[in-house]
């Protein structure tokens, strides 16, 4: 299947998307049928133990990129632009190529009218985008704190209207990020390519979560949206008890 394959693919059904940074995760998501594996700048926060995405590194984006790469046989890979790599256009074409290189098959960047330059000169180089709108955790440290968008008419009509120049350009989806979900219906209306929501209601045509949000596996920030499915972080924290109870006994042994 080629990369146009899966991107055609994502307007059949309801994009199934979910986050990984390592070979096992990636290797299971995508057996588990996953339609988009991204290669996240959340990284940074969930793996790396920073308090917000700002910290990661082109050096970072491109290992990860590359061990979650050797997972995946038929996912979408794609991978974020990480802060500061794509402040010029040269810089988003060479940066975005260099994810390629690394084995993504296309790349995200956050933003609408503010880097459509940007994301045209990306297309323009032969590589696929995804857009990102709503909350722009890259934008933090300007914004202050992680708002919801969309609150005010005039905040939904700008970001409609960034959703609708995106598409212009030509990305493949986007990312709507903590937009008030009647918003992200009405953007998702408009549009004639899938809408892929974080919390941003359930009217999007698909929806994208943090692996470690899903598996209950960092359990020192929980988002308001995020809904675990397991309890990664009680396991192996019982397993851990149970296997330094086992190495402590006298006469116990951990090995047959």
């Amino acid at each position: 299947m080629t990369t146009q394959d899966r991107i055609a693919k994502l307007r059949q059904n309801r994009v199934v998307a979910l986050t990984a940074y390592d070979y096992p995760t990636a290797r299971i998501l995508d057996e588990a049928g996953i339609d988009l594996i991204l290669v996240g700048d959340s990284l940074g926060m969930v793996f790396a133990g920073n308090p917000d995405t700002t910290s990661v590194t082109m050096d970072q984006m491109i290992y990860h990129t590359t061990v979650v790469r050797r997972g995946v046989r038929q996912a979408l890979l794609v991978s974020d632009l990480p802060y500061h790599s794509y402040d010029s256009t040269r810089e988003a074409v060479t940066n975005a190529q260099r994810l390629v290189n690394a084995g993504a098959e296309a790349v995200k960047l956050e933003g609408g009218l503010a880097v459509i330059e940007k994301v045209r000169a990306v297309l323009a180089s032969g590589i696929q985008v995804a857009g990102h709108i709503g909350m722009l955790p890259q934008s933090l440290h300007r914004e202050g704190s992680y708002k919801k968008k969309g609150k005010t008419d005039q905040e939904a009509a700008m970001l409609l209207e960034d959703a609708r120049v995106l598409e212009e350009a030509g990305v493949f989806a986007i990312v709507l990020e903590s937009i008030v979900p009647e918003v992200a219906s009405e953007i998702t209306r408009a549009l004639n390519i899938p809408t892929i929501g974080i919390g941003a209601g359930s009217g999007c045509t698909g929806e994208i979560a943090v692996v470690h949000d899903l598996a209950g596996f960092y359990p020192w920030f929980k988002p308001p949206f995020a809904k675990p499915r397991a309890c990664f972080a009680d396991d192996l924290h019982r397993a851990a008890l149970a296997y330094a109870a086992a190495v402590r006994a006298p006469g116990e042994t951990t090995v047959p």
